[in-house]
């Protein structure tokens, strides 16, 4: 591949990095099939988290280069959306290969850049392939409906049609899942077309998952990939080419752009932040329970919208379940990320770094009780300029303190202590956000008046990462999603698609016809006088 094919390039005038010992690489971006090189002289680093090293610069695009994509897109939409569907998922087929065969490069390649531990880094790139998989179904799940003979002589057929440019607003957490998972597959095998503003902060997934798509045939301009500031995604929000916006976010954010392109006539998806709880009855798989939860608060160093930051725990066994989590999550190492005997990651910069500690700090100022501190944690050789947070325990946080409200996103578990479970399922559904709902217990009756009660869209028993499989949707409720159409599942084939209904009659050649034409023109099924 040469290197104007590639995502990036060297420029000699870059300094070395002083952590590293080499020179950073520049990013280009993604219009109509070809790399570029930005005319902006505004770059912004992207770090190596596990070591501090400045990896590559991103480029924060034009307004005119935004411009470029969105009219890239547009063109190749006239030829993409016509092209047969079964046609269109072959490229989603051969995409499926291409991610099998660099499972193990684009693993390392997120882990350096976003701080994801080996396994969960993988895990990343294994949903892109799985919504690939779902979206490969694209034949079967468009299809529409049709019936004969609705009204006498009269036939209706519904067909669900692709809309135009889609424009995706993915978050640095998910460098790759969430911008070629969660929105490019099946926007793509509908025959829509995309323009991805990578988060700048974590681009290279998104650009290396792009020349794979390059790789298995996808034509240009289908598929487009920025990085650029605020102001230019705005542009986005506003734009009459663009259709629809996927935004994944905070929920300040996503509130605004739910309410800006929703005035511009545009289909939205926002999905936002979250304050996950689980609830924790006496009856529970105490050492089995105390293990799910330390996974589900420590993974990707708390910093996906699915973790667990916060447990309900009934009082009876809150002691017991506290020192059992305490010892769990001091035997976790901390390492570089993309090492596979590490146990968990940093966090991906250091402003992030110092917004967890932040709030720690707020926490025991608001009284609760630091049962594990991880904010000067012990570091191997080589991470003591990464941005690290060790895994922290507070215990005793109430309704009034806010570290308990907010979204931390870090390895932070805030422990609330309640007497039963209809106290606990109580302060659960006063929760603003609905993302996920976590109950731990044996007992079937207090498993289902959970499932069927609780105010949340994705709920686990006994399972503290409640995430469907792509074949399903992502369900977020309350201030954690805005919008009607969720990703992934049949909704997300909705959201890509509007539908069309087509009835029609046919005169015989030959012979006399009724050429009276009533007001409802045939479509109404009988009018009295029919009877």
């Amino acid at each position: 591949m040469s290197e104007n094919d590639r995502y990036f390039f060297i420029d000699e005038s870059v300094p070395v990095d002083p952590i590293s010992g080499e020179r950073p690489i520049k990013l280009k971006y993604c219009s109509g099939g070809q790399w570029k090189v930005s005319s902006t002289d505004t770059y912004m680093p992207c770090y190596n988290p596990s070591t501090g090293a400045v990896i590559a610069l991103a480029p924060q695009c034009s307004s005119e280069e935004v411009e470029e994509t969105v009219q890239a897109a547009k063109k190749a939409f006239v030829g993409w959306s016509t092209t047969p569907v079964s046609k269109r998922v072959q490229v989603l087929y051969k995409m499926k290969a291409l991610l099998d065969e660099n499972l193990e490069e684009l693993t390392v390649l997120l882990a350096k850049e976003m701080s994801k531990k080996y396994q969960e880094a993988m895990g990343d790139i294994l949903k892109v392939t799985e919504v690939v998989e779902f979206a490969c179904g694209a034949p079967h799940i468009m299809k529409g409906e049709a019936l004969m003979q609705v009204s006498t002589n009269y036939d209706t057929s519904l067909y669900r049609e692709p809309m135009g440019v889609f424009a995706g607003i993915p978050p640095w957490n998910f460098p790759a899942m969430i911008p070629h998972g969660w929105m490019t597959p099946i926007c793509i095998a509908t025959g829509n077309c995309m323009v991805l503003k990578a988060a700048s902060f974590v681009p290279q997934s998104a650009m290396r998952v792009m020349e794979l798509w390059k790789e298995a045939g996808i034509p240009d301009g289908v598929i487009n990939v920025i990085t650029a500031g605020r102001d230019q995604a705005e542009l986005l929000l506003r734009h009459p080419d663009i259709k629809g916006i996927s935004f994944v976010g905070s929920t300040k954010v996503g509130l605004h752009i739910y309410s800006t392109a929703a005035a511009h006539g545009k289909r939205v998806q926002a999905l936002c932040e979250a304050k996950n709880h689980a609830l924790v009855l006496r009856d529970c798989k105490l050492e089995r329970t105390a293990q799910g939860i330390m996974n589900a608060f420590t993974g990707c160093a708390g910093q996906r919208c699915m973790a667990l930051p916060v447990i309900v725990v009934e009082n009876a066994i809150a002691d017991e379940l506290v020192a059992l989590l305490k010892k769990f999550s001091s035997e976790v190492t901390l390492g570089k990320a993309w090492l596979p005997d590490t146990g968990m990651g940093p966090v991906v910069n250091e402003g992030h770094r110092q917004f967890v500690t932040g709030w720690i700090d707020k926490a025991e100022q608001e009284g609760a009780s630091i049962i594990l501190d991880g904010r000067n944690p012990e570091l191997p050789e080589g991470c003591e300029k990464g941005f690290f947070v060790g895994p922290t325990i507070v215990d005793h946080v109430t309704e009034e303190m806010s570290c308990g409200r907010n979204e931390i996103f870090g390895p932070v578990l805030c422990i609330k202590r309640v007497e039963n479970f209809e106290e606990g399922l109580a302060l659960m559904n006063d929760n603003p956000f609905g993302n996920g709902s976590v109950i731990y217990t044996q007992n079937g009756y207090y498993a289902r008046q959970f499932a069927y009660r609780t105010h949340a869209g994705m709920v686990g028993v006994n399972v503290g990462i409640p995430v469907p499989l792509g074949i399903f949707g992502f369900t977020g409720h309350k201030q954690s999603f805005f919008g009607d159409l969720h990703v992934m599942g049949r909704d997300g084939f909705n959201f890509f698609t509007e539908s069309k209904c087509v009835t029609q009659t046919w005169f015989p050649e030959e012979g006399e016809i009724d050429t009276k034409v009533d007001t409802w023109d045939g479509t109404i099924t009988s009018m009295p006088t029919d009877k």
